[in-house]
């Protein structure tokens, strides 16, 4: 199960990867029917991965058997991979999925008025709230480290900071129901 030395050259390697070998176009058919092109090689790998780290778990009766439950497990392994990472949902990184945003002198207006609104907003809000606001938001401060520097609780934080978000959406949101509809953008 080892690769043993002999008279100072290297000989055959044992074990059941080296033995699988000969089982790789079975394997290759075998996912060909079962996933997609790209993945095969992949999946190969891991089946030959998987067989190489059982190299000390005893004899196997019969190889063929034990390298497509292998194959199998392999498999139903990376579709619950899969399912829980939600694979099915992600999208390629692509230019027509994420189009550039591009910075046109309207958008860098826009984002100018947009900014000193929120800063109006901000300036408006009672001192605590305002105070909160920004330890959390713009300080990077945990809730509980902004309610310790305060000397308020937790909860009196968390009720600020979304105090502020709420007051600081409302104004951005009556901004832009004032603008006619063909000078709005979408964020």
């Amino acid at each position: 199960m080892s690769w043993p030395e002999r008279s100072g050259a290297r000989s055959e390697p044992e074990g059941l990867a080296y033995a699988s070998l000969p089982y790789q176009q079975a394997l290759r058919a075998f996912f060909r029917r079962r996933t997609d092109g790209h993945e095969i090689d992949d999946l190969i790998q891991e089946v030959l991965l998987r067989l190489h780290n059982r190299r000390r778990g005893g004899e196997v009766a019969n190889l063929s058997s034990f390298i497509f439950q292998t194959a199998t497990n392999v498999l139903l392994d990376r579709r619950r991979r899969d399912t829980v990472r939600r694979r099915g949902a992600h999208c390629e990184l692509e230019e027509i999925h994420h189009p550039l945003d591009e910075l046109s002198p309207d958008r860098i207006l826009q984002a100018k008025q947009e900014a000193s609104l929120a800063m109006e907003a901000l300036a408006a809000l009672p001192p605590r709230t305002r105070a909160a606001f920004m330890l959390v938001r713009f300080e990077g401060m945990s809730y509980k480290g902004a309610a310790a520097q305060l000397g308020v609780s937790v909860s009196a934080v968390e009720k600020h900071v979304t105090k502020a978000l709420r007051i600081i959406s409302t104004r951005l949101q009556e901004s832009d129901e004032r603008q006619p509809t063909t000078k709005r953008s979408f964020r």
